[in-house]
């Protein structure tokens, strides 16, 4: 029997209010654990330092404070548990009302509002005609790829003339300011490539034209918004010694290059790999689209109503899911708000159109998993297990134990019934050809006058946790 009862009360606007009860034996559990964490710190005569027994903990500070302690430090556990058992999808942050704490031997109460995910009626969702379109590798893009593959293999040659755009420059500068120099302003046997853009504005083109051995002091000015805010609008001088200027020379585009660069016989296999892997990856690419158009073509047949503060609420997660992966490459909000020169309300605001159409995808998955009854089997379970333990190089028995013991092992299986219903969806789509887009009508030779124009008019389940004060 699980420590925390539910029951859901559904309120307007797609919200709910659960009421939550934890059991008398759970609270005193906690508390028991919050006398002994506060116990380490406590010194009484006649027990050792950390030794001190709960009840005398209990005894000495008061049991309401260690219950207060107590309630900080699980609250999140029983919020998570309460949910899971109101078995809701939630989107957005909860409101929590605590209210009275306890006596002994009394179950605590509190109860949660939140938003959940919308509830969609079906509409026509077997046979939705989609287009799909063929995997291609165009031949500009052949010849892209081909073209970087020469950069990669291009020799950099010295030559005896004035550097011009596309050259390399080995190079010493010493960077000053009103004759001083400044920190980071001095490099020695630095190689530049002129026409990069690269370098501060006006830097690379004040090279052109030197020769190696040659000498040249440059002025340019930092732009005002430069990292370096000391250099930041300030005019600068840098004294300039080529060593070196280099010509980047690409190979003959031709069989040997072909078995260079990358092994094979002839020119027309190089390509013909690289057609066929550009083919797999838009195999790969046309697949994903096909889903999610498939989904949002019986999303479209469907009746969802998506309140505006749901949408609001799941735009607010959008924003929130994508600083925290960028957290990982060490970007911060702020510094994010800066380079897009953006507003965080703003931001939230432009992702309203998607946060909307997420919720009527996943409003309709789960109507599709209701409607087929599908459900995840244990053979199902097992293949997710044996797959995601295979990255971790463990074992599909640990890794199930681990999810037992979060409680996580529910959401895998609305994980993989997700998946199946948009595997469903997909083998009863109708598959359409796209017509092929009309060619642009050639100009006549005397264009008549232009006439006015009119005015133009699968997720699994989210559990915001509150913080432990809360």
């Amino acid at each position: 029997m699980s420590d925390v009862t539910a029951t859901v009360t559904e309120l307007p606007e797609s919200r709910v209010r659960v009421d939550a009860e934890v059991q008398p034996s759970e609270v005193e559990s906690r508390i028991n654990a919050a006398a002994r964490s506060l116990g380490r710190d406590l010194k009484m005569p006649g027990f050792r330092k950390g030794k001190v027994p709960p009840p005398i903990v209990i005894q000495r500070v008061g049991r309401l404070t260690v219950l207060d302690e107590a309630v900080r430090t699980a609250l999140g556990r029983w919020y998570t548990q309460a949910i899971d058992a109101a078995d809701i999808v939630t989107v957005g942050d909860p409101d929590i009302d605590l209210g009275d704490l306890p006596a002994e031997g009394e179950p605590l109460k509190f109860s949660i509002e939140i938003g959940v995910r919308p509830v969609a009626t079906l509409g026509t969702y077997k046979g939705v005609k989609v287009e799909r379109r063929e995997a291609a590798a165009r031949d500009e893009d052949i010849d892209t790829e081909v073209e970087a593959l020469r950069e990669r293999q291009a020799k950099l040659e010295p030559v005896e003339r004035g550097a011009a755009e596309g050259d390399h420059l080995v190079m010493d500068f010493l960077g000053s300011i009103d004759d001083v120099p400044f920190e980071g302003g001095e490099g020695r046997d630095q190689m530049i490539e002129l026409g990069s853009g690269r370098l501060i504005p006006g830097f690379e083109e004040q090279l052109v034209g030197m020769s190696a051995g040659e000498e040249r002091t440059i002025t340019v000015t930092f732009p005002d918004d430069y990292q370096a805010e000391h250099l930041a609008g300030q005019d600068a001088q840098f004294e300039i010694t080529v060593k070196d200027v280099r010509e980047k020379q690409l190979p003959e585009l031709d069989d040997d290059f072909a078995s260079d660069a990358a092994g094979f016989d002839t020119l027309d296999e190089l390509r013909e790999d690289i057609a066929t892997r550009m083919k797999e990856s838009d195999a790969e690419r046309i697949e994903g689209e096909y889903r999610e158009a498939v989904l949002d073509a019986v999303a479209a047949e469907a009746k969802v109503e998506v309140p505006d503060a749901l949408i609001d609420a799941r735009a607010k997660e959008l924003w929130e899911r994508m600083i925290h992966s960028l957290s990982h490459q060490g970007i911060t909000k702020e510094l994010y708000l800066q380079m897009s020169g953006r507003e965080e309300a703003e931001i939230i605001a432009e992702a309203r159109p998607d946060a909307e159409q997420a919720l009527r995808r996943e409003a309709v998955i789960a109507a599709v998993v209701e409607a087929e009854s599908i459900e995840a089997t244990e053979g199902d379970i097992l293949d997710a297990l044996t797959e995601a333990s295979a990255r971790e190089n463990g074992t599909p028995e640990d890794l199930r134990k681990r999810l037992e013991q979060a409680g996580r092992l529910d959401d895998l299986r609305d994980d993989i019934a997700q998946r199946a219903a948009i595997d469903f969806l997909v083998e009863h789509a109708v598959t359409v050809t796209p017509k092929p887009e009309k060619k642009a009508k050639a100009e006549p030779k005397e264009k008549a006058e232009p006439k006015p124009k009119a005015a133009a008019k699968p997720k699994a389940k989210a559990k915001p946790k509150p913080k432990a004060d809360e």
